[in-house]
């Protein structure tokens, strides 16, 4: 398994170059960061936009596009379902986010006839590097599924589980976090931990080590997990946490990215091919590692 983000640049460029169909390209550290994976020859993009505004941009970041095709396209959600069809076709294998909402560009990938499902639950996927954990710590479900039942915890946890074999850790450890690390009937998340982790010790759910119920103190700290009696395969060495919910996760990804110093990289898997799909808030840096996690594993 990698230790670093970086990494992931180096092997992506040990496969052939992938193709990416970016929907409403028009922004600039969405640019930026389809420059900069371009230069290192991960990624060949087909730009889906107002052709003005991208080439407005790329001008001021000095990008140069001529060689790169370019669908004109002003209707954002338009722009989502062309970027779609190219991937669908064939003529793509990954999808990004462009100056699109999340939901407006879902609504194209969902598309019963058209979209990019594939049976599945999609999810939100991130891996983030910060100088406090000793490895690559991810976190899942921080853009898609609102409050996920115990049926779509199980996807969640497997769609993050097959990114990390794809990145050659054949049996990541995945943590379920609340609030406290003991199971109460009152408490739903706690009974779902309890029986995913179950289901896992039985092998009902395999190429993993799940815990849970545990609070996030017990999930990446060995000794706050002793100090409270815990013994756990997973405590304090966790490659994975899954929150209870959208607001859980999407908190615990924005304290890391800006609380935290750490850098990120993220994805939505469960789809046909992987989907960059990043928060508008999200620096270049953190879009271009995204490009460069898609193209690793795609």
């Amino acid at each position: 398994m990698i230790k670093h983000l970086n990494e992931l640049v180096e092997i992506a460029k040990q496969k052939r170059t992938r193709k990416i169909a970016v929907a409403a390209a028009g922004d600039q550290d969405v640019l930026e960061a389809i420059r900069n994976a371009s230069k290192e020859g991960i990624i060949e993009p087909i730009l889906v936009g107002d052709k003005n505004k991208i080439e407005e941009i790329a001008k001021k970041i000095k990008f140069d596009i001529s060689g790169i095709r370019l669908i004109d396209e002003e209707d954002k959600f338009i722009a989502s379902q062309k970027a779609v069809k190219l991937v669908k076709e064939g003529e793509a294998e990954i999808l990004m986010k462009g100056m699109v909402s999340t939901g407006m560009l879902l609504k194209a990938v969902l598309n019963k006839e058209v979209g990019l499902r594939k049976g599945g639950t999609l999810s939100h996927v991130a891996l983030f590097e910060t100088p406090f954990y000793h490895k690559l710590l991810g976190v899942t479900d921080a853009a898609m599924n609102v409050d996920p039942d115990l049926e779509n915890k199980i996807e969640i946890i497997k769609n993050a589980v097959d990114a990390f074999h794809k990145l050659d850790n054949p049996n990541p450890k995945v943590a379920i976090v609340g609030s406290v690390e003991t199971i109460n009937p009152k408490m739903e998340a706690t009974m779902h931990a309890a029986t995913i982790s179950m289901m896992n010790y039985r092998k009902q759910i395999k190429g993993c080590i799940i815990d849970g119920p545990l609070a996030i103190d017990n999930a990446v700290s060995k000794k706050s997990s002793e100090l409270k009696g815990i013994t756990s395969d997973v405590a304090g060495d966790v490659d994975v946490i899954l929150a209870p919910n959208i607001d859980g996760a999407n908190i615990l990804y924005k304290s890391l990215n800006f609380l935290g110093g750490a850098a990120c990289a993220a994805i939505v898997m469960g789809a046909t091919v992987p989907i960059v799909l990043t928060s508008r808030a999200d620096s270049e840096k953190s879009k271009f590692l995204s490009i460069a996690l898609a193209a690793a594993i795609s």
